[in-house]
């Protein structure tokens, strides 16, 4: 219950902020927020991070649902007291169905956080994957001696 809860608020958020990005943005617009620094920038991203490999996009749902059954099968053998460990992939799991989701839609994903100082724009979905993998790495890295010892 709780996957479901964490992956429905970073898809439904990231839903969200792309749908008002659309509605109130023409494509290639910039709006600075923090000049020279921070930009929100609406941008139709057709391939994966950097705009690699575009038009690929049964590609990519394909490896998306690989990954996202993959993620939902680990979390499921997760035994009891690992709960950094389950949001780290919850969050990446919501992450990875907000993008999903526009490439369904739309053969493209919509793009917007625009750090002058970083060169690929991005969106809040790509955020939670990014996030949810750091919490998972530090997680697994605490907890590896605990793992070492049950087996």
């Amino acid at each position: 219950m709780r996957l479901l809860m964490i992956v429905a608020f970073v898809a439904g958020l990231d839903q969200l902020s792309k749908f008002m990005v659309v509605s109130l943005m023409e494509t290639g617009q910039s709006i600075p927020v923090i000049d020279n620094f921070f930009y929100i920038t609406y941008v139709r991203n057709p391939g994966a991070a950097f705009g690699m490999l575009p038009y690929r996009t049964a590609f990519f749902v394909i490896v998306t649902l690989l990954v996202m059954g993959f993620i939902i099968y680990y979390y499921r053998t997760l035994p009891a007291g690992f709960s950094l460990l389950r949001l780290g992939l919850a969050m990446q799991l919501g992450g990875a169905l907000g993008n999903l989701i526009d490439r369904v839609r739309s053969t493209y994903v919509v793009d917007f956080i625009d750090f002058r100082i970083f060169p690929p724009v991005f969106n809040l979905a790509d955020t939670a994957i990014v996030t949810g993998i750091i919490i998972f790495l530090y997680a697994f890295w605490r907890m590896s001696p605990a793992l070492e010892n049950r087996g």
